[in-house]
């Protein structure tokens, strides 16, 4: 029996592979853990919280204590890291948070897994999922491989850069089954309020001013988040040790772009006048070390595990708009910071 720690799956990403994991595989158990910062919210999980194969766990992926007890605890079997701090901009302004998290955590982890399967590495995996801006910027053409050199620009890319190189390291080293994948830019319901999809939904929700950095030209690959938990499903389970797969939407948009786009669909499910959301576009100051441009190529996974994106953008986008717009209590607990209080109500007396 397959016993998977996931870890950051209070998460955006993570509690959507959670989500799919719980259903569609209901002989493994699926551990959660998640240490509940800002961006971690059970609510995303209410669904399945009760499911008899799922368990969620508060902790510091940083803790080696912590790690090596529930690693124990569960006899665990395999493990898909998500857990990460992810925003640039606040990598900027707390670089060393991002060093620890990201860096000393997935250590902290890899060193785990390396004590508890010592007596059969091959027996087990240990995922670790990464992203596209590892890479640094694109010129106006070309696209990411899994050959693409490391270039990483911002202290949050740096930090996934080293965390890559210490699983590969701990792979070649030690001789633990290993696989990382590199995805672009993730959207969908549960995003938090942070990011720019969601930010701009909210703001536009609530007539608020919509900011779109420098001149608004920044080019990003868009991928629906639930094809990149299908992608991460095949990775896990057909993926080769010691490889790496690019995950991408084929969807590159100009930021001014897919911000227009938005306000189109929006007004348009808001009944409001066209046009009416594009007035609250406010161009900002550009942030330090902005990467102009990055794009995927995915056609690795395609090939060799058969993955596509399900969705164009413009229906993705559409999806998680009819969502964010379906679940104003969700949006309205992250914003207020309600949510916080959910572990504690559902857990804490457990």
């Amino acid at each position: 029996m397959k016993k998977i720690l996931i870890t950051g799956g209070a998460g955006f990403i993570g509690s959507c592979v959670v989500r799919r994991f719980v259903n569609n595989y209901p002989d493994y158990l699926i551990v959660n853990l998640d240490s509940l910062t800002y961006a971690g919210n059970l609510q995303n999980l209410i669904d399945i919280e009760d499911f008899p194969n799922y368990r969620f766990e508060k902790a510091d992926i940083r803790n080696k204590e912590e790690i090596n007890r529930i690693f124990d605890k569960y006899d665990i079997t395999d493990v898909v890291h998500l857990a990460a701090e992810s925003h640039v901009d606040r990598s900027i302004t707390n670089p060393l948070d991002f060093v620890l998290t990201n860096v000393i955590g997935t250590v902290t982890l890899l060193e785990a897994a390396k004590t508890k399967w010592k007596e059969n590495y091959g027996e087990h995996l240990f995922y670790h999922v990464s992203t596209d801006e590892v890479y640094g910027a694109l010129g106006s053409e070309g696209l990411f491989t899994e050959e693409t050199r490391y270039d990483p620009h911002s202290p949050y890319s740096a930090s996934k850069a080293a965390s890559d190189h210490f699983v590969r390291a701990y792979h070649d080293t030690y001789g633990i089954k290993a696989v990382v994948s590199n995805c672009s830019n993730n959207y969908g319901p549960y995003h938090f309020p942070e990011k720019l999809i969601p930010l701009m939904i909210n703001n536009i929700i609530n007539h608020k001013p919509l900011p779109v950095y420098g001149d608004g030209n920044y080019t990003r690959d868009w991928l629906y988040v639930k094809d990149h938990a299908v992608a991460i499903d095949l990775v896990f389970h057909e993926g080769k040790s010691g490889d790496t797969y690019n995950i991408g939407g084929f969807n590159e948009w100009k930021n001014i772009d897919l911000v227009l786009l938005l306000c189109k669909q929006m007004d348009e499910k808001l009944g409001r006048e066209p046009g009416t959301s594009n007035k609250l576009i406010t161009y900002v100051k550009d942030r330090p070390g902005h990467d102009r441009r990055y794009a995927i190529d995915a056609s690795k996974i395609n090939r060799e595990l058969g993955w596509k994106p399900s969705v164009t953008f413009e229906q993705g986008l559409s999806e998680t708009i009819d969502w964010f717009l379906a679940n104003e209590k969700w949006l309205n607990d992250v914003t207020s910071g309600n949510y916080a209080t959910y572990y504690d109500k559902q857990y804490a007396n457990i």
